[in-house]
């Protein structure tokens, strides 16, 4: 009997791309936002004498062997586990190839939780995101799901407040974008340069302490901030050179510190939460007219935060390399945003100013290094004529909704 996991994708609302350090990586700050559209990859384990791994996908360009993230994270699983098995994964692949949004990381985790599932067995939580950061950079995002905060070379993650359901249109262009090229032609911008990689710097490790607390958001923050951030977070970093990590940073934490934003309630006539928004001593509604106005609250939230994000110049630094090579992706996001032609100067930062009344998009941008783009909508009503807008361009969109950690856990076993 296999086991069917949901292999679900992911977006980044802004991307900082730091030097590149003296390990050959470069230091990121991102936010990720896991995503309802999937693969589905089913896995099948018996134990046996001799490990066999045996990989098949209905998409021509998966490979079958150990260059495949899932091949390696099943093969990488078995040894630390100590066991050998016949192992069997089946990629129905339904997330574009080289698409960022995370598809073949995604595939990896969803490995990982099938084989855990068959054998009976799991590794450890800490061991489990140790393995999941040596197959791929994006994996251990993967294990968390909902907003999560990327450090490091993104395999540094912390749980942040999840948004609000929101929904989303995902632009799929046929073109795609290699992500070690997007990084050599950033380094070929100036972007580069080697960095020691101190471990006080943005987008380094955290110590072994703050890496048992990476189930606190606020520390997580901290951590990728350093620890003035909040002194600071009121506004970017002045340099005379773009710090862009900091930037993020600050902006990704001045955020979450704006009351309200954190989608997070704590019910009136219950005892206040670290991150709840009403106290008990604030909280005069009744149950009742609480539970109704819920799903508003929830709405307005998800709106709020993200407009705070926006107001701060969140960017993502592979649209300044891979727009001036694919054109047609820099026509794609405009039209994800609904800004008018002579407005689209505007559209490089993901910002509203611009934006036209026939449904403008809360954010829109390019995820990861390419080639998909998003946008972020306030009504099914704004993303059915941005998913119009960019089919008009010849292009391949799909509307879904963003994913919080609830319910990506929640859903990601089939049947």
């Amino acid at each position: 009997m296999a086991t069917h996991v949901r292999s679900f994708s992911k977006i980044n609302l802004g991307l900082a791309i730091g030097p590149a350090r003296a390990d050959g990586f470069h230091g990121l700050t991102t936010m990720y936002q896991t995503l309802a559209l999937r693969d589905v990859v089913t896995v099948a384990a018996t134990r046996s004498p001799e490990t066999s791994i045996v990989l098949t996908s209905n998409h021509p360009w998966v490979p079958g062997d150990n260059r495949n993230t899932a091949w390696k994270m099943v093969e990488r699983c078995l040894e630390r586990m100590g066991v050998t098995a016949t192992v069997k994964i089946r990629i129905q692949k339904n997330l574009p190839v080289q698409g960022g949004m995370g598809a073949g990381s995604a595939n990896a985790a969803a490995a990982l939780m099938g084989l855990e599932k068959e054998l009976g067995v799991a590794l450890p939580g800490p061991e489990r995101m140790e393995l999941a950061a040596s197959v791929g950079s994006d994996v251990p995002l993967f294990l968390l799901g909902g907003s999560v905060l990327g450090l490091g070379r993104g395999e540094q993650v912390y749980p942040l407040p999840d948004l609000p359901e929101t929904i989303c249109v995902m632009a799929l262009p046929e073109v795609g974008v290699s992500t070690p090229q997007a990084f050599r032609d950033w380094d070929g911008l100036g972007g580069g340069g080697v960095d020691g990689g101190s471990p006080t710097d943005f987008g380094s490790g955290p110590t072994h302490r703050e890496r048992q607390r990476r189930d606190e958001w606020g520390t997580g923050l901290s951590t990728g901030l350093g620890t003035d951030f909040a002194a600071n977070s009121g506004g970017l970093t002045e340099s005379t050179g773009r710090d862009t990590l900091s930037e993020l940073s600050c902006a990704l934490a001045s955020t979450y510190a704006e009351p309200g934003t954190s989608g997070i309630f704590c019910k009136p006539g219950t005892q206040s939460t670290e991150y709840g928004i009403e106290t008990q001593g604030r909280a005069e509604k009744k149950a009742g007219e609480f539970d109704q106005s819920i799903g508003q609250l929830q709405t307005d939230l998800a709106e709020n935060t993200l407009l705070a994000l926006v107001r701060t110049g969140i960017e993502n630094d592979f649209e300044k390399v891979v727009f001036p090579i694919h054109p047609s992706l820099r026509e794609i996001k405009r039209q994800l945003m609904g800004i008018r032609q002579n407005e689209s100067a505007n559209a490089g930062s993901g910002s509203l100013d611009g934006a036209d009344s026939s449904g403008p998009a809360l954010y829109a941008a390019l995820s990861g290094s390419g080639s998909a783009l998003f946008g972020l909508y306030r009504s099914m009503a704004d993303a059915i004529a941005a998913q119009q807008r960019v089919q008009a361009l010849g292009c391949k969109a799909v509307i879904t909704h963003t994913l919080p950690r609830t319910a990506y856990w929640r859903t990601m076993f089939a049947g």
